[in-house]
């Protein structure tokens, strides 16, 4: 079967595919705005997802991907007071698994925001993250 392709939408005409639009939603829902992510990094969170999820990714599967890019962007202390403390130390130990594995899913959404420069300097610091 093919894979569906993520559309942008043009001069308002065609709308943005759905993948986007669930992405969008995920991003508000842990509280950072769609508009603060390019939308080329959007293109390659969703592209990500399709490359984990052969058929299409879940509904289900958005929330924690937003939840772990939003930590990445907007650090510790900001992503506790929007989102608690619970969801914190969950995406911290994603972010701790992901190093330790050195590949994954989950590292390859924090190797995209380190890459991207939208990655928090305090999550750089307390993860000890380069890119290379």
């Amino acid at each position: 079967m093919a894979r569906r392709r993520s559309s942008l939408g043009f001069l308002g005409i065609f709308g943005r595919s759905g993948d986007l639009r669930q992405l969008d939603a995920a991003l508000r829902s842990v509280d950072l705005h769609p508009a603060l992510v390019p939308e080329g990094v959007k293109l390659t969170i969703v592209n990500l997802m399709k490359d984990h999820w052969p058929d299409e990714p879940p509904a289900q599967a958005y929330p924690p991907v937003a939840q772990l890019f939003g930590y990445c962007i907007a650090g510790p202390q900001v992503f506790e007071q929007a989102n608690g403390r619970d969801q914190m130390l969950e995406a911290e130990r994603r972010i701790e698994a992901a190093l330790e594995a050195g590949s994954g899913f989950d590292a390859d959404i924090v190797l995209l925001a380190l890459h991207a420069k939208l990655i928090s300097p305090t999550v750089i610091d307390r993860f000890e993250l380069t890119a290379d």
